[in-house]
């Protein structure tokens, strides 16, 4: 393998790459690489993957869908995370008398 080559080619497909993070789609591989996998990651890991063979760069449909279907899963887990901090509190029976009484009217 010629490294030179290599590194140099992987610094020209960088350089092409503009977004800070890259939405690349998986291609099969004769090792089992699985096709159809889409991800986000850097430019330079984009850049590494694409000279490798094993991604290509998602299209604009493709990165929106994605980066839409994160988002919605951020959402989910957001409001999973913000569920399980209701808190509650234990009262006794005269506790809750108490406040029953406190806010029924007045019976003059």
């Amino acid at each position: 393998m010629n490294l030179t080559g290599f590194y140099n080619k992987l610094r020209e497909v960088e350089a092409t790459i503009l977004e800070a993070f890259p939405v690349v789609v998986s291609l099969a591989t004769p090792d089992g690489g699985k096709d159809g996998t889409v991800t986000e990651v850097t430019p330079k890991i984009a850049a590494k993957m694409l000279v490798q063979g094993l991604v290509r760069l998602a299209g604009e449909e493709e990165a929106r869908i994605f980066r839409a279907a994160q988002a919605e899963a951020k959402r989910i887990a957001d409001a999973a995370v913000a569920a399980a901090k209701v808190q509650l509190t234990v009262l006794t029976a005269a506790e809750v008398k108490k406040l029953q009484d406190a806010a029924a009217p007045d019976k003059e």
